[in-house]
């Protein structure tokens, strides 16, 4: 499955492997300079945790250029009173009180501990395109199933705080 990817991912990703190839990589292969000259290579911790950092760079890396070679651009842009990426909504689960605030992201941005919701989430799929005061029927699979009240949406799309996810 390609990952849907805005243009805002796409860019924030080739920012992050220009700052890995141009800044990070030409520290890490001096760190393992530095330890290599430490001496017996087979007792050396330094130069294997310099190794490891290095290759862990380049793993990093290759998987965002593979991302970014593989995905499929998707349009951000959505109505002024429908749920879109990078819009911020406000729901009330059924049986709750409680209103929770969840920002609908793209897969590569996407951290449920901190509300961010992946447009491939049942629940960001449930949402996309809704208005507020709609009642949304979220099937999460076979057994699991609920709903939620749409309550408020910002259109506020500002995503330079959201983070490419590591892995």
């Amino acid at each position: 499955m390609k990952d849907k990817l805005t243009e805002s991912d796409i860019k924030k990703m080739k920012e992050e492997i220009e700052y890995r190839k141009v800044t990070l990589r030409p520290q890490l292969l001096e760190h393992v300079k530095t330890a290599r000259a430490h001496g017996d290579l087979s007792e050396n911790f330094e130069y294997k945790a310099a190794k490891q950092e290095k290759n862990r760079n380049e793993s990093r890396i290759r998987y965002l250029e593979r991302m970014i070679k593989s995905a499929v651009i998707i349009d951000d842009s959505s109505k002024d009173d429908e749920v879109g990426i990078n819009n911020t909504v406000t729901v009330v689960y059924e049986g709750e009180e409680d209103e929770e605030k969840i920002k609908i992201v793209t897969t590569v941005r996407s951290d449920s501990i901190n509300g961010l919701i992946s447009i491939e989430s049942p629940l960001g799929k449930a949402l996309i395109g809704h208005k507020v005061g709609d009642r949304v029927h979220v099937v999460v699979d076979e057994n699991i199933e609920y709903d939620v009240e749409i309550r408020d949406i910002d259109k506020t799309t500002d995503d330079s705080l959201d983070k490419i996810a590591e892995y």
